[in-house]
């Protein structure tokens, strides 16, 4: 009876564990516009990574993990919506970090290095490294980290330069602190995104949706 108990305490407790990892990601399940808990995102700044117009009167600020594969899915989702709401200023894009590490061992690290090139490349090079970081290795394939400095020279960044930033570690306060933030506004999974408005709504969606349940979101948010 013993060895018995033992077998299957040891599964309810690996059953824990899975579930719990599971939590941590969360797919594009569920009602995009239900109410899960939700707290203001800390406001958008010049500091923070955007892709198109700081005024414009929606932003969808993104929580994200680079390695994780509904995040890669979402971030095509995006680039469909700022193809279509990016040219008229009304909605812009911005980025944060949500690194989770015990699911992807590479995340933090990727997302410093995001860091490095936004500083030594500008706001285009960050965007165009996350770019060639999802090309390189789309959804369920993981980085090859060997590669990490040609992306960075690919993306018009000093390799050497690069190579002293990432090793400086001067970026894992703000990422840590980002990560915090993701928390605290209610993120349970990634990619954590909430819709943030003029007048002050902050409106969540959970998880990787699909183009049309996004834009029905920012459709109702732009009225």
């Amino acid at each position: 009876m013993i060895p018995i108990a033992i077998v299957v305490a040891g599964a309810l407790v690996a059953g824990a564990l899975f579930f719990a990892g599971r939590s941590t990601e969360t797919p594009g399940a569920g009602n995009p516009t239900g109410n899960p808990t939700v707290e203001k995102v800390v406001p958008v700044s010049a500091s923070d990574h955007i892709l198109g117009n700081p005024d414009a009167k929606v932003i969808l600020v993104e929580y994200t993990d680079l390695e994780c594969p509904f995040c890669k899915a979402f971030h095509a989702t995006m680039q469909q919506i700022m193809q279509e709401y990016g040219p008229g200023g009304n909605v812009a894009w911005v980025m944060r970090n949500f690194p989770l590490q015990q699911l992807h061992p590479n995340a933090p690290r990727l997302a410093e290095a995001a860091e490095c090139i936004a500083e030594l490349g500008g706001n285009d090079a960050y965007w165009n490294f996350l770019d060639a970081i999802i090309v390189q290795a789309p959804i369920n394939t993981l980085f090859d980290m060997s590669k990490l400095t040609p992306t960075a020279t690919g993306v018009g960044v000093s390799g050497t330069a690069f190579e002293s930033c990432l090793a400086s570690g001067k970026y894992r306060n703000k990422i840590e602190k980002e990560y915090a933030d993701a928390i605290a506004s209610g993120g349970q999974g990634t990619p954590h995104n909430v819709v943030v408005t003029k007048d002050g709504q902050n409106i969540p969606i959970p998880g990787a949706q699909p183009y049309e349940a996004v834009k029905s979101v920012l459709d109702a948010a732009l009225k």
